[in-house]
């Protein structure tokens, strides 16, 4: 009778631990999937999330990166990269790293400038600026709105 539950245990643990692991295999792949990375699957084109909170973002070193859910990071000093893994989720850009205008206005994954930004609600949220515009400007202008729709589009891009 031991021996039989110690079976069924075992049978258990081993079948849970490989439904947690496809189930973070199944997120890692989702995020890389709609995540804006660059070519070497490095997110934000390689700047350093947390210099962002400092108003002044600057690019990160490959020497010091972590990987977090699947997606690289980049850090411009071990401190940055120790505060990141304190709480990786405040420092993950919205909307994946596309342009927070286009995720509310449209839903399309827009490119961005790393260099363009705004902290919402201690977040960080990217815009596209270039030959068609500045898309922070826009979006000052209708924040309220855009919001809920790039968080409702967002969601939906992730199922």
């Amino acid at each position: 009778m031991q021996y039989q539950k110690f079976i069924v245990f075992t049978i258990t643990l081993v079948v849970s631990i490989s439904i947690f692991a496809q189930s973070e295999f199944s997120l890692n792949e989702i995020r890389k999937k709609h995540f804006r990375l660059n070519s070497d699957g490095v997110a934000i084109d390689g700047f350093d999330p947390v210099s962002y909170f400092s108003n002044n973002p600057i690019k990160g070193k490959k020497e010091i990166s972590k990987e977090y859910q699947g997606i690289i990071y980049y850090f411009s000093s071990i401190e940055n990269k120790k505060i990141f893994e304190q709480n990786p989720d405040q420092f993950e850009p919205k909307y994946g790293g596309w342009c927070a205008y286009a995720m509310g206005e449209s839903g399309d994954k827009v490119e961005i400038d790393p260099k363009r930004f705004k902290i919402i609600d201690g977040k960080i949220n990217l815009f596209y600026d270039g030959i068609f515009g500045d898309t922070l400007i826009p979006w000052n202008q209708n924040e309220k709105k855009l919001i809920p729709k790039a968080n409702e589009n967002w969601k939906k891009l992730m199922k």
